[in-house]
């Protein structure tokens, strides 16, 4: 039977089975799904707001605000596509989400999101992967704040970095002390940020990522699903953001949770893909929309994908996000 009802959240990443950076049976309780959900829901975009439901019901000025107001700079390898190329795709949805989700990628447009992808690598010292927050667990730190200093980045007020696959990386030893740093730093009213030399004067919001999901190894310290509690609770306790992909990739889209899931919506508890199976029984335009390259661009899965609902989901929480920072407090 594929279906069991049980009701039950990650920026830094790259189907059973993906090649590069990477790495299923039916969880048997509600862990972690009932826990606190009203801060969850309020800085974690996880599982339950990633949905288009939950998108159209943001106060459309709150929309406007972030799109007009923000300025992202995303940085990633494979895994990170699955958030890019579900916003690019976004804007072609339905009527009026090219101007409700406009957005470029390093070309700004007044009245579009100003997008910055895979803009921050270049700033590591020679010699350091910086491509994303798996190769090299603190270059994203020093990569960041030359970035974030070089005047012709003035403008951003958004950081988001992703993991390849967070499985074995020390969350806690490097990853959320590094984030802390930046935002003690570039942060609302960090030590960088004011009209004095060396300063900037605007201040920065750090989006938190969790890991994306492994066939039959998330559970364990150090796989996906200890990881992402880790990154959760912290953001949780701190009041920070967090594009929770752990959570996007193992709840189906009637919330069920399946513990042994891959990337790509693939379990052998669930029977399959249920991602797949859900865009095969819903309708192109009307409950899902092709994802895309660039703005405009082709048409393209998230990488390590077979199928448009992932990055769709993940594009959905993402300017969930946008609209928390744009002043939202996160209610109807």
């Amino acid at each position: 039977m594929k279906k069991i009802t049980y009701v039950f959240f990650s920026l830094l990443i790259i189907s059973g089975g993906s090649i590069g950076c990477i790495t299923g049976e039916k969880a048997d309780n509600n862990t972690n799904e009932n826990t606190a959900k009203k801060a969850e829901t309020t800085y974690i975009a996880d599982y339950s707001v990633a949905k288009e439901s939950v998108l159209r019901a943001i106060p459309k000025q709150y929309i406007d605000l972030a799109r007009t107001s923000l300025h992202i700079a995303y940085q990633h390898t494979s895994h990170g596509t699955q958030v890019a190329r579900g916003i690019f795709g976004l804007q072609d949805f339905k009527k009026g989400d090219d101007v409700l989700f406009g957005i470029t990628n390093k070309s700004p447009e007044d009245g579009k999101l100003d997008f910055n992808d895979l803009v921050i690598k270049s700033y590591a010292a020679p010699g350091i992967d910086g491509s994303d927050l798996s190769r090299n667990e603190t270059a994203f730190i020093q990569s960041t704040r030359d970035f974030l200093n070089d005047p012709k980045n003035s403008e951003i007020n958004v950081i988001m970095w992703s993991w390849c696959n967070i499985a074995g990386h020390k969350v806690a030893k490097n990853y959320i002390p590094g984030m802390d740093l930046l935002i003690s730093e570039y942060g609302k009213g960090g030590t960088k940020i004011g009209s004095g030399d060396g300063q900037r004067k605007n201040h920065v919001t750090f989006i938190f990522m969790t890991g994306h999901a492994n066939v039959g190894k998330n559970t364990g310290k150090g796989n996906p699903k200890n990881q992402a509690k880790l990154i959760v609770d912290n953001c949780m306790e701190k009041q920070q953001f967090c594009l929770d992909y752990y959570s996007i990739d193992a709840h189906d889209m009637a919330d069920n949770y399946w513990e042994d899931v891959g990337d790509d919506g693939n379990s052998s508890a669930y029977g399959g893909n249920y991602y797949l199976d859900w865009q095969n029984s819903h309708k192109l335009g009307v409950d899902w929309y092709e994802n895309k390259k660039s703005p405009g661009g082709e048409v393209i899965f998230g990488a390590h994908n077979s199928q448009h609902i992932t990055a769709n989901r993940k594009a959905f929480a993402m300017w969930w996000i946008l609209a928390r920072i744009a002043g939202w407090n996160g209610e109807k």
